[in-house]
Formats: C-alpha cells, structure tokens, sequence
C-alpha cells in the first residue's frame, strides 16, 4: 500500500536529516507526523470521491498523489521541500487507507472477508519492512543522497499500484449502486465460491441498494443514494441505534489502535534503542529490521485466523498482551534511565518486551481496525463511514508521531510507555462491550448485529444454512428423509 515503505524508512531517514539539514527536534517531529494530519484530509474526502467515480479508480488518483509527495521527498533541497512532499503525500495515504479495506471487503465472501481485507495491512507491515531494510543498506551512502534515497524510492510501489489495480474488477456493491446489474453479476461470478452464492450475494447487494430483488434487467435507474448526498447526516445528525453504536466501534477501534502507541514504536525505535542501551547506527538499524520482520511475520498468522477464530478473540487477546509488553518496556526503559551504566538485563528486556509489543499488536489490533471498521456500515454510509474512521486513525498517528519526542523529555521515555500500556487497558474494557463479532457475516446483514446487540454467531449460522439452502435446494428433504 503506498505510504507503507515511507514509515519504515522515515524512521531511519530521521538520524540522517537532522544533520544534514541541521534541524531540530521539534522539526524532525513535525515532519514525522505532518504526512497523518494530512492523510486526515485526504480520507474525509475520499468516501465521497469513491462514491462518486469508484473504488478502483480512486485507489489510481491516490497512487498518483502519493507519487508526486514521494518524488518531493526524494528532492528534499530543503526543509520546505520536504516538508510539502509529505504533506502531499499524506493525502494520497489518506485515500489510499479508506478505500483500499473497502475494496477488499466489498468483493469478498463472508468466508473469506477477513482474510482479504487483511491483505493491505500485510502489505503495510511489509512496506516498512522494506523501509527498514532500506534504511540500513543505504546507511553507507553519501549523508546529503542516501536519506534522499531512502524517501523517494516510495514511489516505486505507487506506480505499481496504480497500474495493478486496472487489472482487478471494480466493486460489484458500488456497481449496483450505480444501477449497473449486469456488471455486477460478472464480478461475482468471478470472485464466488460458486454460481449459487454469486446469485445470493446479487439479491443481497440489490435489497440493500434498494433495487427489486427480482429485477434481471442489465442496468436500471438506482434507487438508492448512490453519491454521498445526506450521507453526512444520516451518519452524524439523524443515526438509527444500529448505525450509531456502528459509528462508536468504527471510531473506537480506529482511535485505540494508534493511542496505544504503535507510531511511537515505528518511527522512533532506533532512539527508544538508544535509550535502552544501543549506541551504534548500524546496530540499531539492524535491531529495527528485526522488529519489522516480527510485525510482517505475525501479520501474516492473522490474516489466516481472522475466519476462523474471529475478529472479537483476536482483538482482546491482542489488547492484553500489549498491556503487558508495554508495561513490562516502561519498567525496562525506567531501569536503564536511571541507571549510569549499561543494564544488559534491562536492554534484554526493552527488545524482548518491543519484539511481543509489535507480535501482539500485529496478531490482533491491527488487521482487525481495518477489517472491522470496512465492514460494519450498511452500504450506503460504508465509503463515507470509513472515511471517518480513517480520519481519526490519522489524527492519533499524527498525533503520537507528533509529540513522542516532547512526551518522553516530559515524562520520560518509560514513563510514556507506562501511559500507553493505561490507553491500552481502556482499549480492552471498550473493545469487550463495544465489539461484538461479525466473523461468517455477510456486509448486508451485519446492521443486524448491532441493532439486536448480539454477537453475530446467530446471524452467520442462518446465513450459513440460507447458503446451503442455495447451493443444495433439497439438502433439508435428504435431512428429513434420514
């Protein structure tokens, strides 16, 4: 996904900037958490943009934002440069991340929607692997190119992106949204398990398109909003029960995620490192890609047990351990703060409780954020409702990119830690009343979980009996027969 790589690598890039550019703290912060704030603008507006000219083509117009900031970057002929680099930039992040989950949700199965919107947070994890991997083989350049480098070689993967995306289909839900039946039939007959279920999922998407279930005509006029209009005051000004307590959990999750402190981890690894004990660059570079292969490692075991565990176990599992790796870093980074000498003991501890802090998160609290919050809006508010999301996400990123540095020198640097791993336990008490599952759940009928405040089990047993009922119209006879 573009933006992935440029985190990773922003992290490493900070140790060279600052002194080829002779900047400060304060600056270096700035430039660290200006590209969230921005991306903050560009998901607000790319609900409507989605909605407008689609998901795929509003995944193009986010790559070629993104590629315009990144080769700003690359430039950097100085701190105004690169500074408007990353602002542009964000705004293609912002695109990208409320559309791309969006996508991937609207042409799954619910047997496999977990799993597929999933993929763009391996494609994260994996990009600021890469950034870190860049980080520490470009260490030996020339101090005014290699940072460059590092920057603008970002806008490899845009460009990849947008020519990829051309070759995937577009979203049979928006497709129905524009009244365009027959379209829509073609994709899910390509992206079904069978004809049968292709034809379930067709009746769904029209019935919550407003469209006549019996309709076989190719296009017709939708009768649905199908643009965004009076989205904005369904969602805010007038919400059902159902659509209310959706938007809670949507913007929770979204909020929690980056309020437990993951950006911090990230972007500023090689000076919490440094903190604990580690002097040398290269070690510290190094010490950084090894938490960049735990996070893509572990991301990877999620997305193989988001439909089969479900995303509700997942999440509080994930919380916990983060509330302890966390509390268990704060005392390491306390310990070896006081202490005038090096404690192996506790830089022992400091990498062993990041490397869990990062497995944890990977595991739970991270694909799910964006597996939840892309299906859970009925589908007239989906792009929009995710735009929301996407915009608090940022705002915490930006927000914990932006004053990590001004937080630590307050409160020390374990004394910040110790504040996340509190966030941390506020996540798990809202996370256990506020989320329920929605694992083998169809987007259509996921309103019911929330307006009937259960857990969607009893919902996806029905839906899975339904399918059979489809797949096998006499299966129930043969049952009755035995």
């Amino acid at each position: 996904m573009v933006g992935c790589a440029d985190t990773g690598v922003m992290s490493g890039a900070m140790l060279f900037m600052k002194e080829d550019l002779n900047i400060q703290d304060e600056q270096v912060e700035v430039l660290a958490g200006i590209m969230n704030i921005c991306a903050l603008v560009g998901s607000l507006t790319a609900g409507r943009l989605s909605d407008w000219i689609g998901r795929r083509y509003t995944i193009v117009v986010a790559s070629i934002i993104f590629f315009v900031g990144a080769v700003l970057m690359g430039l950097g002929l100085n701190y105004g440069m690169l500074f408007s680099g990353r602002c542009i930039a964000g705004v293609g992040v912002g695109y990208a991340l409320m559309v791309a989950p969006v996508y991937s949700a609207e042409i799954s199965s619910p047997s496999s929607r977990g799993f597929l919107t999933s993929l763009p947070e391996i494609c994260i994890s994996a990009g600021i692997l890469l950034g870190y991997v860049a980080n520490y083989f470009l260490r030996h350049l020339p101090l005014k190119y290699g940072w460059r480098l590092m920057l603008g070689i970002a806008a490899v993967p845009s460009v990849m992106l947008a020519v990829g995306i051309l070759a995937m289909p577009e979203s049979p839900r928006w497709l129905v949204m524009q009244g365009r039946l027959r379209d829509a039939r073609e994709v899910l007959l390509r992206v079904s398990n069978t004809k049968e279920e292709a034809e379930l999922r067709l009746r769904e998407i029209k019935a919550a398109a407003g469209v006549d279930e019996s309709c076989t005509d190719d296009v017709v006029e939708p009768v649905a909003t199908h643009r965004g209009e009076g989205v904005w005051k369904e969602l805010l000004l007038r919400p059902t029960p159902a659509v209310r307590r959706i938007l809670i959990a949507a913007l929770g999750i979204h909020f929690f995620e980056h309020a437990t402190g993951i950006e911090a981890v990230v972007l500023y690894t090689p000076r919490i490192f440094k903190k604990a004990g580690i002097s040398s660059r290269s070690k510290l570079l190094f010490v950084t890609m090894g938490m960049g292969v735990t996070k893509t490692a572990f991301i990877l075991v999620a997305t193989f047990l988001l439909d089969k565990v479900g995303r509700r176990p997942l999440l509080l599992t994930s919380v916990a351990g983060m509330i302890l790796s966390l509390s268990s870093l704060g005392f390491g980074l306390t310990m070896a703060d006081h202490s005038q000498q090096t404690l192996p003991w506790a830089l022992g501890l400091c990498i062993a409780s990041l490397l869990f802090f990062v497995a944890f998160f990977s595991v739970g609290l991270a694909p799910v954020t964006w597996v939840y919050s892309s299906e859970i809006f009925p589908l007239r508010l989906r792009a929009q409702g995710a735009s929301m999301g996407v915009a608090v996400n940022r705002l915490m990123n930006g927000t914990v990119s932006m004053t990590f540095i001004s937080l630590y020198k307050a409160i020390t640097i374990g004394g910040a830690f110790f504040l996340f791993a509190g966030i941390a336990i506020l996540a798990w008490i809202f996370f256990f009343f506020c989320c329920p599952e929605t694992k083998g759940v169809s987007l259509e009928r996921i309103e019911e979980v929330f307006s009937k405040g259960c857990d969607g089990s009893s919902v996806a047993e029905d839906e899975g009996v339904a399918m059979a009922n489809v797949a096998s119209p006499n299966a129930h006879l043969k049952s009755s027969k035995s």
